[in-house]
């Protein structure tokens, strides 16, 4: 069973798009290690709430580590410390009792802050949508192990085939920066 840790959260709030923006500290006490990075953020929405505050808006959906919506820098990283997980995937247990972890939008161009950890990712969608791919008749399907494929090209096919369209990779490029 993992234990509880307490820790300083500092997370990017602004009210709109045109808003100027700027960091709240709070202070999480006792959060389960097995508590994910977002139902940690439903756990501070829930205080914020009961003491009459605005909660924190922020994109989730599937919380399965499937659709990649959790478009949050974790301690500037896009999704957080675990590299090919995204930020429902993170648990607390990654964070030491005491740290000071900062959340914050993803910051390009390409993902305008709506509010809060909300940015609007539809130019990125519309991409997606498109397939970016073209559709031919090849013929018959050849068997498969017919067909040598050299070990780059296969490493780097899994490499795509991994991809759920997140935006990570765009909201981490410096050349896509706003």
């Amino acid at each position: 069973m993992d234990k509880n840790i307490s820790f300083t959260l500092k997370v990017w709030r602004q009210k709109g798009p045109k808003d100027k923006g700027h960091f709240d500290t709070f202070q999480m006490k006792d959060i389960p290690g097995d508590t994910s990075f977002l139902e940690m953020m439903d756990i501070l929405n829930e205080q914020l709430v009961n003491e009459g505050k605005e909660p924190i808006v922020f994109d989730h959906d599937c919380r399965e580590g499937i659709c990649g919506m959790c478009s949050m820098y974790i301690n500037g990283h896009p999704h957080g410390p675990a590299t090919g997980a995204t930020t429902c995937q993170i648990y607390m247990r990654r964070f030491k009792d005491g740290d000071t972890i900062t959340v914050e939008p993803w910051r390009s161009a390409g993902f305008p802050v709506i509010r809060d950890l909300m940015v609007d990712r539809g130019a990125y969608d519309k991409i997606m949508q498109a397939g970016g791919y073209v559709s031919i008749n090849t013929g018959g399907i050849p068997d498969a192990n017919a067909i040598p494929i050299p070990k780059p090209v296969a490493d780097e096919a899994m490499d795509a085939a991994a991809c759920i369209g997140c935006g990570a990779c765009v909201a981490a490029c410096k050349n896509g920066s706003a």
